[in-house]
């Protein structure tokens, strides 16, 4: 069978029950599907959300964080603590640790797996926070008020410092580069961001690399030892797409399924979603790799269109966001909006030392990218102007007075 099987025949089959593969199977009962929806997960929980882990479940303000979704109302067959082993595409099969499932059309949404700290396998008391697992092992430890390391100041590094702050624990903060959020957001940016932590009471070891971690304690390049009731790794993530190794389908520089713009992988009948894949940006002339809440939820709308589409004959939806993501840390709220590599200019509204500021990225002086802190009305408004191209006065922008709305050339 092909896409253009009759559609209440076909057997979709989505890997992964994240976000991506929970927001493709609702958006095809949404938009009508018909046919056999099949969502397999690896892990055995019900499908939940990941945001609330680094806050509410790790802090025991909340037990998890299902998603409020009937599966069995929208009949949405469950799969769940199966993992995917492979996949055949020639004989459209996948392979699960169960046997084979075979499919009309298969969705990728694996996400995305946290990178490890070479050399602290099997180390006590050494913590990943990816999974609703690895919360829950570490809300005792929090409840005890160890001193904490955190391995990487990024953006999970420092909502779980805060986390750990918000718990009584000490807090040290370990980074390799010369800031938070180095591989984020430019120097001058992410500078005043390194202020943040000193005000929480957590401290921030810049230029700081693990050389081993030992038992309570974790030993530094320089040779400082840092003692440590437990570590928190949080360096980032890759798509977790090992096991697509042999099976054909196209992988990216960062191992990513690369997806076209209508979120097809390079196999036939394959779609690939979220955090494990990249797409390109026609928007921003280039392939984008975007490990973020918010395009988990929006390419799944874009991937069940395309699917049903191929059926009905409708023309492709392509998938082209602005990408966009928040983070709650040390009592600030951080949102951001684009993506600003390509920027000609860069302009500040409001105070950086400051409770509330924003930075514009401009390119031709249209907005292309924005960064709000404790400034939602500023990205509300950016989001919209991004979506628009709309040409911007520069010397308007930088008012902080002045609505970004009000802004515009």
């Amino acid at each position: 069978m092909s896409e253009q099987t009759t559609q209440s025949q076909r057997r979709v089959v989505v890997v992964g029950a994240g976000m991506a593969g929970v927001q493709t199977a609702v958006a095809l009962r949404e938009q009508g599907f018909t046919g056999t929806v099949t969502l397999i997960g690896a892990e055995p929980h019900q499908p939940y959300d990941r945001p609330p882990l680094s806050k509410a479940v790790l802090l025991g303000k909340s037990e998890g964080s299902a998603f409020d979704v009937d599966f069995e109302a929208l009949g949405i067959e469950l799969l769940l603590g199966r993992e995917a082993l492979g996949v055949r595409p020639d004989a459209h099969e996948l392979d699960t640790e169960a046997g084979p499932v075979p499919y009309d059309v298969l969705v990728l949404a694996t996400g995305a797996e946290p990178v490890r700290l070479p050399g602290a396998e099997g180390v006590p008391g050494v913590h990943l926070l990816r999974t609703l697992d690895d919360a829950e092992r570490l809300r005792p430890v929090l409840a005890r008020q160890h001193d904490i390391v955190v391995v990487g100041a990024g953006w999970i590094g420092a909502e779980f410092a805060t986390a750990a702050r918000e718990a009584g624990c000490a807090v040290t903060v370990v980074e390799a580069a010369d800031r938070p959020l180095a591989g984020a957001l430019p120097a001058e940016v992410a500078a005043p961001m390194a202020a943040w932590y000193a005000d929480a009471g957590a401290v921030l070891r810049t230029h700081a690399r693990v050389r081993h971690i030992e038992p309570g304690e974790v030993v530094l390049d320089d040779g400082t030892r840092v003692p440590a009731g437990a570590v928190v790794v949080g360096i980032g993530a890759r798509p977790a797409t090992g096991w697509l190794t042999g099976s054909g389908i196209e992988l990216g520089a960062h191992h990513e399924v690369q997806a076209d713009q209508h979120l097809r992988a390079s196999a036939p009948d394959v779609y690939a979603v979220g955090d494990c894949a990249s797409f390109p940006s026609g928007r921003y002339g280039e392939r984008l790799l975007v490990h973020h809440w918010d395009n988990a939820l929006q390419g799944p709308r874009t991937v069940a269109a395309n699917i049903i589409g191929a059926a009905t004959g409708a023309p492709d939806a392509v998938y082209d966001p602005v990408p966009y993501f928040w983070s709650e840390q040390f009592g600030r709220f951080v949102q951001y909006a684009g993506h600003h590599t390509s920027a000609d200019t860069t302009l500040w509204r409001g105070d950086p030392s400051g409770p509330a500021w924003s930075v514009c990225w401009l390119r031709e002086n249209r907005l292309i990218a924005l960064l709000a802190v404790g400034r939602p009305r500023d990205l509300a408004q950016g989001r919209r102007l991004i979506e628009g191209g709309t040409p911007m006065d520069p010397e308007l922008l930088a008012d902080p007075a002045r609505p970004l709305k009000a802004a515009t050339a």
